[in-house]
């Protein structure tokens, strides 16, 4: 009799996942999405389908380094105070460092501006075996720059290259860029976390209060919340023009960071799991020298015992 297959760790997850995935099909509107969503949990029982994910994501971390065949990149965008900083530091406090870098892009430095808008990120990549995860990412230079077209100005393009249709050319750009990058063995998971006006307001009060992080807060991030609905308009086009099957954008619900981090560690773990990574198997004639140096480490123990009688 045929054993009934084991259900697969991405199955389980999937009312984490799949009510947040958009690959493009259909129609994108960011008011459609909830920023407060639960997935009928409660925060205790998020916390031990967190603490799971990160041993899962642990596991197939390791598994990942050793094998050495692809590589994953993991991509953060949110509005000021979303939750991008603490849930990276929440899901990836138990893995190997050795095999996995964070990346915060800020203002492009002036070498940076000499080259193309995906230089910097492109030489930023994760390699093989590694999990690189950006703080920010290439989408910031078709959302900042465009809430804000001074900064498009500082980046030398050619007058005639610059027109009413470079969003539009950016955003098939960066999707050709992320095609390559799935050809080419790199997973690319793209979480857009989305936080209310309201949670955001509380937030900074937040900072404000305590000292201790108080640092965290600019005069900067009241101003960019005064645009708030040219982000908002901004990200849902961001979202609509390169959301695809092999990249699709996870909306993240980010008024409640534990259900955030449910989320966002599912769909890592599910994305993992479906790479079938194996640590790898040493070929016969390894195994064969395997065991003669086992034998002699072996014997060496033996005739140490005997010297010391």
């Amino acid at each position: 009799m045929n054993k009934k297959p084991s259900k697969t760790l991405a199955a389980g997850l999937a009312g984490f996942i799949n009510p947040f995935r958009y690959d493009g099909s259909g129609t994108f509107h960011l008011k459609d999405h909830k920023t407060n969503e639960k997935g009928d949990l409660d925060k205790d029982e998020g916390q031990k389908i967190l603490e799971a994910n990160k041993q899962h994501l642990a596991d197939f971390q390791e598994k990942l380094y050793a094998q050495d065949r692809w590589s994953v990149l993991i991509i953060f965008q949110g509005m000021d105070a979303s939750g991008k900083d603490s849930a990276i530091k929440a899901l990836f406090e138990g893995i190997n460092p050795q095999g996995c870098e964070v990346r915060a892009f800020k203002q492009p430095t002036s070498h940076e501006l000499d080259h193309d808008f995906l230089w910097r990120h492109v030489v930023a990549l994760p390699s093989r075996g590694h999990i690189g995860i950006f703080n920010r990412s290439h989408y910031e230079e078709c959302l900042v720059t465009r809430v804000h077209p001074e900064i498009l100005a500082k980046e030398k393009l050619p007058t005639g290259l610059v027109t009413r249709n470079i969003w539009r050319e950016r955003f098939e750009d960066i999707s050709a860029f992320e095609r390559y990058l799935a050809r080419n063995g790199t997973v690319v998971l793209k979480f857009f976390l989305n936080l209310s006006r309201e949670e955001q307001r509380q937030r900074f009060l937040d900072r404000l209060e305590d000292r201790s992080k108080q640092w965290k807060f600019s005069m900067d991030d009241i101003k960019e919340r005064a645009l708030w609905p040219r982000y908002q308009a901004v990200y849902q086009d961001i979202v609509r023009h390169t959301a695809t099957t092999h990249a699709p954008w996870y909306v993240v619900p980010a008024d409640h960071k534990w259900f955030a981090r449910v989320v966002i560690g599912s769909v890592i773990v599910a994305a993992l799991e479906r790479l079938d990574l194996q640590f790898p198997r040493a070929d016969r004639a390894s195994l064969r020298e395997f065991k003669a140096v086992q034998q002699a480490l072996e014997g060496e123990a033996r005739g140490g015992r005997k010297g010391a009688r």
